[in-house]
């Protein structure tokens, strides 16, 4: 898969050690409208999917991910690659050590039927709604976001650069 582009603070020391959290994310477009994971407490969209488990095939971690977040179930002949994005910079865990996340984008429709969300602790307390937003909105609102977590922030803006590379894309098919 092909690198879209890396983030990397360089905020660590090279002789820390890594921690490596590989995630799959989907890209789900409805229309004029792109499906995102809404964090109603924290005001931010981001594209649904996380952590891919060890031994776990990426598209199989896309489609679990996306259903625990969304309830959205991907039809898997629809799945294409789309790109990848590095981020790599100091942990907010563990000092001393290296957070870095290859997250592997896929372009993928899903069922018609919406199921229930299964989320985590942490995304309970975010509370992640699913919402098909404009693009242009999802940009807007992410461009405001701000938070005391520099690692969110992080995240988000990575989450936003993706989201234009997207729009900007669209607009030269046109």
């Amino acid at each position: 898969m092909k690198q879209l582009f890396a983030i990397d603070l360089h905020d660590y020391r090279e002789d820390d050690r890594v921690f490596s959290r590989p995630s799959a994310r989907g890209i789900i477009m409805q229309d004029d409208k792109i499906a995102l994971v809404y964090s109603c407490r924290e005001k931010y969209y981001k594209f649904p999917g996380g952590g891919i488990r060890p031994g776990e095939d990426k598209q199989a971690a896309l489609i679990r991910e996306v259903k625990e977040e969304t309830g959205l179930v991907v039809i898997p002949e629809s799945i294409t690659e789309y790109g990848s994005v590095m981020r790599r910079q100091k942990s907010n865990f563990s000092p001393d050590t290296i957070f870095e996340q290859e997250n592997f984008y896929y372009l993928c429709r899903t069922e018609s039927t919406v199921t229930q969300q299964h989320l985590d602790d942490y995304e309970k307390e975010a509370a992640f709604t699913l919402q098909y937003v404009p693009i242009e909105e999802a940009i807007r609102v992410n461009e405001q976001y701000r938070t005391d977590d520099f690692f969110d922030e992080i995240m988000i803006k990575r989450e936003t650069k993706l989201l234009r590379l997207i729009r900007d894309q669209l607009v030269m098919q046109e």
